[in-house]
């Protein structure tokens, strides 16, 4: 399929190399010299420079052939112009990525329906729903939806006092057919700087950070097997009154969850606190651990730093956790800073950019496969195969061991729930199969899957 991806920023370049990793034919148009220059370099696509919200130069970069044109420079209006544009002179679906709620909001005239666009991405959205999916789990430090809901993909640190560890994933397994029911299944293990894709014969060790795909009702007891015991979600104070920030405490404010948001600037305290009335919104400076201490940081549940700087958003953290909140999050804006985190303490980690790009490429089809989720500090990636007739491995047991090294199946969803799967077990037609993969194994698992 070809794709025309409009911007060449973070999200641009991030979507520009997970598309070209598939095989796809991609095309990026940027008015930026310098960015053209970068992703030609970087990148095996054909990077075009000019106006995307110009008809000339969409005609150039190849519109009318496009099986989809992803729209996500920073401007809400050039991406509304070039997704319309595009849709009109023949590109067969439209994303956009749009800020602004005046364009995605239902029955608005410019709203996404309105328009043509098939679908609007609201980044501080995305952003604010992966943050609450991270505080509801408690010691989760990713939380990301696959298969519309009915799979998650968690990741959990694992500490020394974990009851899993010195046992292999196998041994984990006969305990849970044991039990009467496999309700998980470990797809990857960070370990060190290595990312690896787990066997059987794999044994959990301290510090590992481990991945695991589970149905939804399960999510509150994976904590256990970290050793930690579920509590429920009451009280959260967020640290920024950020696009992020604000979202994040209407959420929590919707769901009977009480909330406390930091805010430096006051006019800004104002304006959330008048969007958001029922967040209780202080005017105060959060790098100021007195003031922590004195608004009960320590009796949270949960702890958010969502102001728009990383630096600030790093040492407001720490002094969370210093002061004794038991959950702490930081936004991330930086893909560099985001490696910092689990080594300074911090307990999880959200990346508007990741959670913009994840949201995008759960839309994003090539006929039978659609690639779900990025994991943020392993080079892996969750991909999603809806089995054919024709599909290769149709019908075909696991025990046939033909999956590629880096590579494993970790679900099968078939009428409407979840399978974790085991040797014995095959993808029928009609299934969802949910396979974790390295990098450099995804067109290995295309070829199986495709």
């Amino acid at each position: 399929m070809k794709v025309l991806i409009v911007g060449a920023g973070a999200v641009g370049f991030d979507l520009a190399r997970r598309l070209a990793d598939e095989s796809q034919d991609v095309v990026v148009v940027d008015n930026e010299p310098e960015r053209i220059e970068f992703i030609s370099n970087q990148l095996d696509v054909l990077a075009i420079g000019g106006n995307g919200a110009s008809i000339p130069v969409l005609s150039r970069a190849g519109v009318r052939d496009a099986g989809l044109i992803l729209s996500v420079t920073s401007r809400d209006e050039v991406n509304l112009i070039a997704s319309m544009a595009g849709k009109r002179m023949g590109a067969k679906r439209a994303i956009a990525r749009i800020s602004s709620p005046e364009y995605y909001q239902s029955g608005n005239v410019l709203s996404g329906d309105a328009l043509g666009i098939d679908r609007m991405v609201n980044p501080e959205r995305e952003c604010a729903r992966e943050t609450y999916n991270l505080l509801r789990s408690e010691i989760a430090t990713e939380v990301i939806p696959i298969a519309d809901g009915l799979v998650y993909l968690i990741g959990l640190r694992l500490d020394a006092d974990a009851p899993v560890l010195g046992r292999s994933l196998s041994v984990l397994g006969e305990e849970q057919a044991e039990a009467g029911k496999r309700r998980y299944s470990a797809v990857a293990v960070m370990r060190g700087d290595r990312t690896i894709i787990p066997r059987g014969d794999t044994v959990l060790e301290a510090g590992d950070k481990t991945y695991l795909l589970c149905p939804p009702d399960a999510i509150a007891d994976i904590g256990r097997l970290a050793g930690k015991e579920r509590s429920h979600l009451q009280r959260v104070m967020i640290a920024g009154g950020s696009a992020e920030g604000e979202r994040l405490a209407r959420i929590l404010c919707d769901n009977g969850i009480s909330c406390t948001l930091v805010e430096r600037d006051k006019p800004r305290s104002h304006e959330i606190a008048k969007a958001v009335p029922k967040a209780l919104v202080m005017h105060a400076d959060a790098t100021h651990l007195e003031l922590l201490e004195m608004e009960g940081v320590s009796g949270v549940d949960g702890f958010v730093a969502a102001t728009g700087s990383d630096e600030t958003n790093l040492l407001v953290s720490l002094l969370a956790k210093s002061a004794g909140a038991p959950k702490v999050i930081s936004l991330v804006h930086e893909f560099d800073n985001l490696r910092l985190v689990p080594k300074v303490g911090i307990d999880a980690a959200v990346s508007p950019r990741m959670s913009t790009v994840n949201a995008i490429m759960r839309y994003v089809r090539r006929g039978k496969v659609a690639t779900l989720a990025e994991v943020i500090d392993a080079s892996a990636e969750a991909l999603e195969y809806v089995i054919e007739q024709e599909t290769p491995v149709a019908g075909r047991p696991l025990r046939e061991d033909y999956m590629p090294a880096g590579a494993v199946v970790g679900a099968i969803v078939r009428d409407g729930k979840m399978i974790v799967p085991h040797g014995d077990d095959a993808p029928l037609p009609g299934d969802e199969v949910i396979v974790f993969a390295l990098r450099n194994a995804v067109r290995k698992v295309a070829k199986l899957f495709t």
